[in-house]
């Protein structure tokens, strides 16, 4: 299977190509790698169209989510595609095609996510009779919109289809590790009535990468800390970084009633979303908790990523060692309850299933409570009043299980705290409505005010 590059013109095969290989180390496909002036070309293209009128806009993104899910694209029906990248990531075929399925509810929603960020006072078009007597007009802030995707499941894709509701061209560069969701969606987009101007498909390394910010007026990246950092200062960027979710549980709740909502928060989707809990903290003696989650946990059977049971990640065997030994390092003076010894289950010659890890920290140390790995890792830690919100910053997500109103007050208040769930509701839950890490829209458009004869 070829997987080319999607530009103004079609599709691209280039000449340096790249394998595209399972976790159990089958090459299932050659990857194009766009060079930085095709990356630089195609951008240009994009910038001299203009967008899509705001109905044709929604009745396309209709089209496309339907597209997504039952059209022949790229020579694959929906589950094909499910299969293959199931088996390229590791994650479980169960969670992709979860995944899939959230993908294209998103399109399909994009507008109501967009209505959602929209200021109640902004009209959408300077044609708008109340611009008349003066009012603010939601507008872009730039024309092309640049998206360097993550790898761990489909989900990534689903943000970004906001900014074609909004009228921008979308860049998309996918991640090695999962280029199919992106190939596909664009395919659909193209098939639903899109331009190829639109949206493309721009794998390219990291010089291209580097090209498509450069030449984007915006963009938003994937990735770890350190691409964090590397952008913390760029107004022009939007980063996605690690989600550090995290459920706190104050003295006044049994633990034991929610001990479902805990593993379900660390082990759905397979532990490898920033949306999944990676640091749990209680107001007393965690040491039973720690054991309770473990407990669970350990029930998880280690399985084929094709296997419809399947729950947990799988990667080579080289790279799921080369996370064990980062974990044994990073779990350093905690209390092992399912250490690093026991991550690893060898699924064949060349491919392993990733266990759950679970380890009791003695205060809630935050240099471990944010220790994000890419399979169902947790941290459990005492808490108490006198930590107050401390340990809980940058996190995506802070499950609250507290009947305190003032403690919610104050998560609601700490800047570094994206999302605030009240109750038993798990990390990963999502709607169109609600923001992620704040709406997209915030990011990418702006009021000016407006009044006309």
């Amino acid at each position: 299977m070829y997987i080319d590059a999607l530009g103004p013109d079609g599709a691209y095969r280039t000449r340096n190509g790249e394998p595209v290989n399972t976790t159990a180390g089958m090459q299932v496909g050659t990857l194009s790698i766009a060079p930085p002036l095709y990356v630089s070309r195609t951008i240009s293209a994009q910038r001299s169209a203009r967008p899509l009128p705001w109905p044709r806009r929604e009745a396309t993104l209709a089209g496309a989510a339907e597209a997504f899910t039952t059209a022949v694209i790229g020579g694959l029906d929906f589950e094909a595609y499910i299969r293959r990248a199931s088996g390229i990531s590791g994650v479980p075929i169960a969670v992709i095609r979860t995944g899939a399925r959230g993908v294209a509810e998103a399109i399909g929603s994009a507008f109501d996510a967009v209505r959602a960020a929209r200021p109640a006072g902004a009209a959408l078009d300077w044609r708008d009779e109340r611009t008349r007597a003066g009012t603010p007009v939601w507008t872009r802030r730039g024309e092309v919109f640049a998206v360097l995707a993550s790898g761990n499941g489909p989900g990534a894709h689903a943000l970004w289809p906001q900014a074609l509701a909004l009228g921008y061209r979308v860049a998309v560069r996918p991640s090695r590790r999962e280029p199919l969701t992106a190939h596909r969606l664009v395919q659909a987009l193209w098939q639903a009535g899109f331009r190829r101007e639109d949206a493309v498909y721009l794998p390219t390394d990291h010089r291209g990468a580097d090209e498509m910010i450069r030449a984007a007026d915006l963009a938003m990246v994937y990735g770890s800390q350190d691409v964090v950092d590397k952008y913390a200062k760029d107004p022009t960027v939007f980063v996605n970084g690690p989600g550090r979710a995290k459920i706190l549980i104050t003295a006044e709740q049994d633990w034991r009633d929610h001990v479902d909502v805990i593993a379900d928060s660390v082990a759905n989707l397979g532990g490898t979303a920033c949306v999944n809990a990676t640091a749990v903290l209680y107001e007393g003696d965690p040491a039973p908790l720690t054991h309770a989650i473990a407990e669970r946990l350990s029930r998880i059977a280690p399985l084929p990523t094709e296997d419809e049971r399947a729950m947990l990640p799988t990667q080579t065997i080289d790279a799921a060692k080369a996370l064990v030994d980062h974990l044994a390092v990073k779990a350093a003076g905690t209390t092992a309850v399912l250490g690093a010894d026991q991550v690893l289950a060898a699924l064949s010659e060349g491919c392993a299933a990733l266990r759950p890890a679970v380890h009791l920290l003695a205060t809630p140390d935050p240099a471990k409570l944010n220790v994000e790995l890419p399979f169902p890792c947790v941290w459990v830690s005492p808490w108490s009043r006198a930590d107050g919100v401390d340990p809980l910053r940058h996190s995506l997500v802070i499950s609250a299980i507290t009947a305190d109103a003032d403690l919610i007050d104050d998560l609601l208040a700490e800047p570094t705290i994206a999302n605030v769930y009240c109750g038993a509701k798990p990390t990963y839950h999502t709607a169109a409505e609600m923001p992620h890490g704040g709406f997209l829209a915030d990011f990418l458009m702006r009021n000016k005010g407006v009044i006309r004869d």
